[in-house]
């Protein structure tokens, strides 16, 4: 695929005057998720190292997705003012930096500090999709997007489970010196690969931050963001419960469960490959439709056949890989719809959708957390999975039905 913008030089892989090359931004992205998911078999032995419940070792996940959301506010508008490479080489410097203080914390309350910081690894994801879109217009840009968040998918599959031998062998710190060495190793990468994308605007950051209303009156933006926010939140609140049901409704064992639970990932993976395929055929929208069908339909028949009461680990997990599809290709095409609705945001888009997305998936999988007991088995998740997509669904028919009706009116979409 050619680069949209005329001014861009040539994609040369190495060369930072140019535009990244997609591997570069394949592990910008894929850089993000492994922070979030590579510690979290080493979560009790970081308990006893501390000498804390393991319910407060459990807020490092909390407060990392709540920082990385409340960044991604200011992160889209700094980069829409600066570019994006000074500030995703600020991002990565930044995380090295918490990583070290994570490895070298003196007690749990240092910990936690330096594990909020460590979302500034969350500038590498969230400008990394802005540059793909600085580079081509929005069919070509989202399914450039699927082929970096396919980065994403992989990750979270095989992540946990280095995780979980480096602890057994070194220790937990060495889970955070890995952390600290692929950090280091993309920083590199993106010194010397990383080629600005944005022209960066002449607005002062006051008057970038002024331009959020603008985002915040197109009816399109809101449709995008919702369509991903609800089809990640099923995701999100499946990370919340699906523990819960592995172990108290099913009586998994770790392992088990651990071999079950990485099922949505096989579909998000298929999903963001058929995005990069197929986008730029079928456009944004109706992929983004399809994938919202996909995720509605997966938590459907899973609801249908817990209510019939034949639910099974092999119908409840098998399911959710139909759901991580759904992800797959809603999430990267409805990202480069929002994007596209105001080019010159593309950054400040970026980062408001990534904070929806991942507050509302936080507060969803704290819900389906707080909502499951013994007495309701699986149900509260399931129901909370299957109105969300549904929610995704109608938030993208709106976006198509407004787009008709405009397009019938001769009037500029918003």
């Amino acid at each position: 695929m050619a680069p949209l913008r005329n001014d861009l030089a040539p994609v040369r892989f190495g060369n930072r005057r140019s535009p990244p090359h997609i591997l570069t931004l394949i592990l910008l992205a894929g850089m993000s998720a492994c922070v979030m998911n590579m510690f979290l078999p080493s979560l009790p032995k970081m308990a006893t190292h501390f000498g804390t419940d393991y319910a407060v070792m459990q807020l490092s996940v909390a407060i990392y997705l709540g920082f990385s959301g409340v960044l991604q506010i200011f992160v889209g508008p700094l980069s829409d003012k600066f570019g994006r490479r000074p500030v995703i080489l600020w991002g990565l410097m930044v995380f090295l930096a918490a990583t070290l203080g994570c490895i070298y914390a003196p007690s749990i309350e240092v910990f936690l500090f330096f594990r909020m910081v460590q979302a500034a690894i969350a500038t590498a994801m969230v400008l990394s999709r802005a540059a793909v879109r600085d580079m081509y217009d929005q069919d070509q840009a989202a399914s450039m997007i699927g082929y970096v968040t396919m980065g994403m998918a992989v990750v979270p599959m095989i992540s946990p489970a280095l995780g979980g031998v480096l602890d057994e062998w070194f220790g937990w710190q060495a889970v955070f010196w890995a952390l600290f060495a692929m950090g280091l190793g993309t920083a590199v990468l993106a010194w010397f690969d990383m080629g600005e994308t944005a022209i960066p605007s002449s607005k002062s950051i006051t008057q970038q931050f002024a331009e959020y209303p603008e985002l915040f009156r197109s009816p399109r933006f809101w449709g995008y963001a919702l369509a991903a926010g609800f089809s990640s939140g099923a995701f999100f609140a499946y990370l919340g419960g699906a523990p819960f049901v592995g172990k108290e409704v099913f009586g998994m064992s770790p392992s088990v469960l651990g071999f079950f639970f990485g099922a949505p990932a096989v579909g998000y993976f298929a999903g963001n490959f058929i995005t990069g395929r197929y986008a730029v055929r079928f456009g944004v929208n109706t992929m983004v439709m399809w994938g919202c069908i996909a995720n509605s339909v997966g938590g459907a028949i899973s609801l249908l056949i817990f209510m019939s009461g034949y639910g099974s680990p092999v119908s409840f997990f098998g399911l959710m890989t139909l759901v991580g599809l759904g992800n797959g290709l809603a999430i990267p095409n409805s990202t480069a719809g929002m994007l596209s609705v105001r080019p010159h945001l593309a950054g400040t888009a970026s980062g408001l959708g990534g904070a929806i997305m991942i507050g509302g998936g936080a507060g969803l999988s704290a819900l389906a957390g707080a909502m499951l007991t013994a007495e309701t088995g699986a149900f509260p998740l399931l129901w909370i999975m299957f109105l969300t997509a549904l929610l995704g669904l109608v938030s993208i028919l709106a976006v198509i039905r407004r787009e008709r009706t405009v397009l019938l009116r001769g009037e500029p979409a918003e």
